[in-house]
Order: C-alpha cells, then structure tokens, then sequence
C-alpha cells in the first residue's frame, strides 16, 4: 500500500512523508471493512486535505469504488462532477471558482473555502482521470440568511448522506469530510440535538477525529467572529481507539502540527 501512494505522499511536505504514511496506514487498519467513513476535522487547516488526497489515494488503489463527500452545498455537486469529467485546465478551474460556494460574501468564513480544498478536488479529478472509480459531491444544505431550525442541518446533511451510501456499489466506500461535531457518533452535552453521525449509526459507520499536537487552525467563535486559533498542546499517545458505548469516535489521531489553509474570500489575508 505504501509504494502505491509514495508518489502522493511526497506532495505532503507539510505532515512529513512518514507522518503521512503512518496517518493512512493507521485509519484503515482500524477502521478495517468498514463502509462508510467519517473524518471529523478542525476547518481551514493546510494538513487535512492532503490527510484525505493520500488517503482515497490509497483506497482506491485497490480497484474499488470510492464516493468522497465533501461539507460543501449539495448545489454544488453538479459542478464536482463537471471539474471531474474535465481536464482540469484554466478555464475548467475557472468555472470551479466562479461557483457561489467558493465566491460567498460573508464575514463568516469558518475555513472550509481554501485554496488546499480546492486542491484536495484537483487530486480527485486527476485520479479519475487515470481510471479510477470515484466520485465527488457535496452533502450540505444551502446557507440561508436566516439561520435553520436547531438540528435540522444535521438532520439534512444526515438524510443526504443516507442517500448517497444507498446507492454505493456493494464493494464501493464512502469517505465523508465533516467537521469534528457532525463527526460525532454520540450527541454532547453542549448540543441540543443529535449531530449527524449519530443519526448514520445505523449504518455500518466508522469515524475518526482528527488533530493535532500543537499549531494553529481558522475557526469561529460565538460573539468573536473568526480567526486563527492555537491550539492546546497534546502529548499523549496517538491513535486513540474507544469501545466505550459512549464514545464521540471510533478512533482520535494527532498529527505532528496543523497550520492555517490559504483561504479564499473573507478570511484570505487573516492569515
């Protein structure tokens, strides 16, 4: 498996090429046959979506399906799907970038706009482009200007997702990039409603959170807007499986260190 990605892997100078094999290495063999995966991220880092290219990378060298959704507006699909049929070239990227998601004019970026996802569907398209059997698409609802019902994104989100793993070839996968609290298969105490991985339990559901040790990462915050956030130093072990019948993941893994995306729009010169 490991020479099988080694090519991709050298892009990711910013994990290191042993901490990137051991990343992929260490989520499937835990989450082994599992289905339907669900990474839950800290949004707007430069680590994450390299975490993800290498690791469809690695799955789908193994000649199966893999479906990869993405925290985008389901609106948005249509246009996934077009950038992966073309070549790729400027004015396919330009068509991309003119897409309302990428261009939204609000204060409120939490990260997801980047330069490293956009990326990150680039590296789809080119292994599409070799043959492989993949797909790309979003699973989010459209952002109103009214905020929604408590819960009811992640009821959304969840219904979408339900969807898409019905139609998943019977040897396919589904990996899904979610933030870290719709990653959640439990509801916490500070929720009101259950996030969308626990309305997916049913389903045969693996996830894994992932951080970091130390670095810094975009995000929001109540009452102060968004910004670059440091975060606490972890020096604990890592990976980190729980059985407990109460547990948030399956599995919790560190990276070395997260640094904040290049981010388009709003936020683009925060950094």
């Amino acid at each position: 498996m490991v020479q099988r990605i080694a090519g991709l892997l050298m892009a990711l100078a910013g994990i290191g090429v042993v901490h990137a094999e051991q990343t992929v290495s260490q989520i499937r063999g835990h989450a082994a046959g599992h289905r339907l995966l669900v990474l839950g991220e800290q949004h707007g880092t430069h680590e994450i979506p390299a975490v993800v290219q290498a690791l469809v990378a690695s799955y789908v060298a193994d000649g199966k399906p893999l479906h990869l959704a993405l925290e985008l507006p389901t609106s948005e699909s249509a246009a996934l799907a077009d950038y992966l049929h073309s070549d790729g070239g400027p004015t396919a990227m330009a068509a991309l970038r003119a897409r309302p998601y990428w261009n939204a004019n609000t204060r409120f970026h939490d990260g997801r706009r980047s330069e490293e996802m956009l990326e990150l569907i680039d590296a789809m398209r080119k292994l599409h482009r070799q043959g492989k059997d993949i797909q790309v698409f979003g699973f989010d609802q459209a952002a109103s200007r009214s905020p929604p019902k408590p819960g009811a994104r992640d009821a959304t989100m969840a219904a979408e997702l339900r969807t898409r793993y019905a139609a998943l070839p019977a040897d396919g996968r589904m990996v899904v990039l979610t933030g870290n609290v719709h990653g959640m298969r439990r509801q916490p105490r500070y929720l009101a409603y259950p996030p969308m991985t626990m309305l997916l339990r049913d389903l045969d559901v693996y996830n894994v959170r992932i951080g970091a040790r130390e670095g810094d990462v975009w995000g929001c915050r109540p009452g102060q807007g968004c910004g670059r956030i440091a975060l606490a130093v972890y020096g604990g072990p890592s990976p980190v499986r729980d059985e407990a019948d109460d547990r948030n993941y399956d599995l919790q893994l560190w990276l070395p260190r997260f640094t904040v995306a290049r981010l388009l729009g709003e936020g683009e010169a925060a950094p």
